[in-house]
């Protein structure tokens, strides 16, 4: 049997949990734009601030559940910016390839229509990361905007960041 995955929002309880899956993303310094040397409270800091709506993915059966996966929405800015939103994905290492991010993905465009936005938007997402913009492309994203070498990769040096949007109505 194959364990679901489920979504729930995130609360004080899962802070070590979203560290578990913070921490290597941002130590490899190729994807997120956050400091390499971020200490756990940064970190979570940042992902629990105000106006971010933070959310965990977990997978197992019955009792034996695992946060294998987190996300945040908020708006992407504020006042006359504030009705297109904007999310961040992180899944634990060993669960990548699982269907965890196509999972809060399809949930936070849910959430974003929900709760009012008309278009969800990623601000910087790392060129080199073939994956992500494969898997935004198929729900339906698509890039609209290149800053080149706009991030300090850990091992290929300056790379390209995109813009991807995707309209809710």
């Amino acid at each position: 049997m194959t364990p679901s995955l489920s979504l729930r929002p995130a609360n004080d309880i899962d802070r070590d949990a979203i560290w578990r899956i913070l921490e290597p993303t941002i130590r490899a310094g190729e994807t997120w734009a956050l400091p390499r040397d971020w200490t756990r409270d940064d970190a979570l800091t940042y992902w629990f601030a105000a106006g971010h709506e933070v959310w965990v993915c977990e997978r197992g059966n019955g009792d034996a559940r695992d946060v294998v996966g987190t996300y945040f929405l908020r708006a992407a800015q504020l006042g006359p910016g504030a009705h297109v939103a904007n999310a961040g994905y992180m899944v634990l290492p060993d669960a990548w390839g699982c269907g965890v991010a196509s999972a809060m993905c399809d949930h936070s465009l849910i959430r974003a229509a929900a709760l009012g936005f008309t278009a969800l938007q990623f601000n910087f997402v790392v060129s080199t990361n073939a994956r992500a913009i494969a898997l935004w492309e198929r729900k339906g994203f698509r890039i609209i905007g290149r800053s080149p070498l706009a991030y300090q990769h850990a091992t290929l040096g300056a790379v390209d960041a995109v813009m991807m949007h995707r309209a809710l109505y």
